[in-house]
């Protein structure tokens, strides 16, 4: 599940001074799932990517890959490699990818400083 929430090129990156930062929660988390899904984490990550849909308009969305493309920023966080296309690193540019557990709202929430307005269920947004 995505939240995204309002806030005060190709190559990897450490982590400092990249297009998406990613808690350690987070990192945690897609890493588990990559590890049940027999996924190499060396060479596999999370694509993190904004798409049209939703009643405002733009929604995130996330899957694992087995490897970047070749225009893809790479970044890794915690152990976590990130792949961010060029197009959606226009709207997702210095923002937090999280992970809320609990019985209620659980999943991965996107903190965006670049979100204008959201629908009310947080599920997509406006840039």
């Amino acid at each position: 599940m995505f939240h995204s929430s309002m806030s005060s090129s190709a190559g990897e990156s450490d982590g400092s001074g990249n297009p998406v930062q990613v808690t350690e929660e987070a990192a945690e988390e897609a890493l588990s799932l990559m590890d049940q899904q027999n996924m190499d984490i060396d060479t596999g990550g999370l694509r993190l990517y904004v798409q049209q849909g939703g009643c405002a308009g733009l929604s995130y969305g996330m899957r694992f890959e087995h490897e970047p493309e070749g225009d893809d920023a790479i970044t890794k966080h915690h152990g976590l490699r990130v792949f961010v296309d060029p197009s959606s690193l226009n709207y997702v540019e210095d923002s937090v990818l999280d992970y809320e557990g609990g019985l209620q709202g659980a999943g991965f929430h996107v903190e965006n400083p670049n979100v204008v307005s959201e629908c009310g269920c947080g599920e997509s947004f406006r840039t």
